[in-house]
């Protein structure tokens, strides 16, 4: 059994591994066969907007530096209240590996994501979906200014 803290951060690590686990597939393929676009539509569907421009940045890191898997670890997950909204983040760590499984490196990273209800015959369900991933963390400090 689980609370349900440990629950999200348990889906999220699956969700964004399991997001990882078919971006490298994807680069790793010649993302011109029928096979390229459902994984391609699949990784989409992670997303609240089924929009490309959420998935480009991260296919372009792993392109550029030739993964060929990558592993999820150190989750932390956490919400921040902005105006009305709360907003809820995942920060960790991914190990990107090449060809010959050795280490490129860690890297930290941040998601943005959001659990949408979606219930099922009387049970409360919900939907997990990514609306931004590797955000840039929200600076918590304020600018220095000029003063006389």
């Amino acid at each position: 059994k689980m609370d349900s803290a440990q629950a999200i951060n348990s889906i999220t690590k699956q969700k964004i591994q399991e997001l990882l686990d078919l971006s490298t597939l994807y680069t790793s393929g010649n993302r011109d066969t029928e096979i390229d676009s459902v994984i391609y539509a699949q990784m989409k569907s992670y997303f609240a907007e089924q929009d490309s421009n959420k998935l480009s940045p991260l296919l372009y890191e792993l392109d550029s530096l030739k993964v060929q898997t990558a592993k999820v670890g150190n989750i932390t997950v956490s919400k921040t209240i902005k105006g009305n909204d709360t907003l809820d983040f995942a920060k960790f760590y991914v190990e990107y590996f090449d060809f010959k499984n050795r280490s490129i490196g860690n890297f930290e990273k941040n998601a943005q994501y959001i659990l949408k209800t979606s219930p099922v015959k009387f049970k409360k369900e919900f939907k997990f979906y990514f609306l931004d991933f590797d955000v840039k963390p929200v600076k918590d400090s304020t600018a220095v200014g000029v003063t006389k």
